[in-house]
């Protein structure tokens, strides 16, 4: 026999292993399988080291480890659930949200009542106010960004973690190693010699920065929490183009928050478990607490909250299975910005459910994409949903905010884009806001923006020249994987 045929029977096994451990290992969905499948067949060699790159699951020895080091002990949660809400103020305070409220639970979102929260939608504003809370800190910074660059407002933000290191605050420092591929190490080593701590999420093998098997898994996360009394996250990472300096993507509009009140107990939680993870702690939750990261804090406002997180180390899909069920709740509107829409068939029939039902449906995207076969490969979605009876509209800049709104009551801002990459592949956090005034807020936000978005109706689509219809098919097929 030739050596063709034993190459062809090595290639044939090779893909049957593959194909074995993505169902029975990885535990993948059929649509990324068949995706993979197609890939590992249409390039016979290029398509391994796609795969190994952005393909292959995490472990179970590393799924272990993150569970293993997830803070769920009796003294943690007596210390915290003297601040939360009972069953009882559940139903008498949110009872046109109770189902909402005990899915995201089921889900470990911890109900955190009375809540003082800011938004934002502009990253200088952020940053501002960043600087000036890091500025005040007494105790502790815990910091953690999916992008700190090495750029002018990186730079402002390390100087400041640089100097209250010095001065004597606990500064905890984790980046991730795929968005802070640009960053130099030397940049976050500076933060150590002052006696900072720094941890890298997924760091590549052997440190070569171009070898890294863990790539398809991002921390996704902007989490800062400040002496365990103030707390941000939301979409704008630490880098000038998030500050609209870049003209290719601007004006940047994004949607982040800053929380003071019991909310910002988990926000730090989900800091101390990644922290755990990435340095291999066991410290007790009763040493945290005598640290000072979980001091007593005040209920200073009226907003009631629960963070909700999601990534590969779990098989539930936490974050989009929330989002269903916000928006197959709703009864009036439902407003989405996302700067990738390319959702799984479940979220999308939920869509579908609630425009069936009669609730209006607006979508907002970007019209300057960062990435122009994810911006097809939306068009190609939010086509379906214009002929649904859907509005579309495209913004004048490069829209980056992950935000729903759901009636009056309910709004969603969090780390998490509506594509299967954020819904499986990242690490990301959401969180889930029960306040008229936000709502209200930030429909009025969604109002503004409309005077600065093209609508997309049939009409726009139709106008499209056949070689772009023709790329948003090809790709769409791959949309369970990008």
């Amino acid at each position: 026999m030739s050596v063709w045929f034993w190459i062809f029977i090595a290639y044939i096994s090779i893909n049957f292993l593959l194909f074995l451990s993505m169902i029975f290992l990885e535990r993948k969905k059929l649509s990324s399988v068949i995706s993979w499948t197609t890939v590992l067949t249409i390039f016979p060699i290029l398509g391994y080291f796609i795969y190994i790159c952005f393909g292959s699951g995490l472990s179970i020895r590393v799924r272990r480890l993150i569970s293993h080091h997830k803070l769920y002990e009796v003294g943690y949660d007596e210390v915290i659930n003297k601040y939360i809400v009972s069953q009882a103020e559940v139903v008498e305070n949110l009872a046109e949200n109770e189902g909402l409220v005990k899915c995201c639970y089921y889900y470990g979102g911890t109900l955190c009542p009375k809540n003082n929260v800011k938004i934002f939608i502009w990253g200088e504003d952020k940053i501002n106010s960043l600087v000036q809370d890091l500025e005040n800190a007494k105790e502790s910074i815990n910091i953690e960004y999916y992008i700190f660059a090495d750029d002018e407002v990186g730079k402002k933000i390390m100087n400041i973690l640089i100097k209250k290191a010095k001065e004597g605050v606990k500064v905890k420092l984790i980046y991730d190693s795929v968005g802070c591929l640009k960053a130099p190490r030397s940049f976050f080593s500076q933060l150590r010699k002052v006696g900072g701590d720094v941890a890298e999420f997924f760091p590549p093998f052997a440190h070569i920065r171009l070898i890294n098997l863990k790539l398809n898994y991002r921390n996704h996360k902007k989490i800062v929490v400040i002496d365990g009394k103030i707390a941000y996250t939301g979409g704008i990472n630490i880098r000038d183009d998030h500050m609209g300096k870049k003209a290719k993507v601007s004006p940047w509009r994004d949607a982040h928050l800053r929380i003071e009140g019991t909310g910002v107990y988990p926000l730090q939680n989900i800091f101390l478990n990644d922290w755990r993870y990435l340095k291999n702690e066991n410290y007790t939750s009763e040493k945290y607490i005598n640290e000072g990261y979980f001091p007593e804090v005040e209920q200073k406002g009226d907003a009631y909250l629960q963070v909700i997180t999601s990534g590969p180390d779990s098989q539930a899909q936490q974050i989009k299975e929330v989002f269903i069920k916000m928006i197959t709740n709703a009864k009036e509107s439902i407003l989405i910005q996302t700067p990738y829409f390319v959702p799984d068939s479940a979220f999308l029939a939920g869509l579908r459910i609630a425009l069936a039902s009669g609730v209006k449906v607006k979508i907002m995207i970007p019209s300057k994409p960062d990435y122009k076969t994810i911006f097809w490969v939306s068009l190609s979605y939010l086509k379906e949903f214009v002929e649904l009876g859907a509005e579309v509209y495209l913004y004048d800049g490069f829209l980056h905010s992950k935000a729903i709104v759901v009636d009056d009551n309910l709004l969603s801002i969090g780390t998490s884009n509506l594509d299967n990459r954020s819904f499986g592949l990242n690490f990301e956090d959401t969180v889930i806001l029960y306040s008229h005034c936000l709502n209200q807020e930030y429909r009025n936000y969604y109002q503004q923006d409309l005077l600065h978005c093209q609508t997309a109706d049939l009409s726009y689509f139709k106008r499209k020249k056949w070689l772009t219809k023709f790329a948003q098919a090809i790709f769409r097929l791959f949309s369970p994987i990008l």
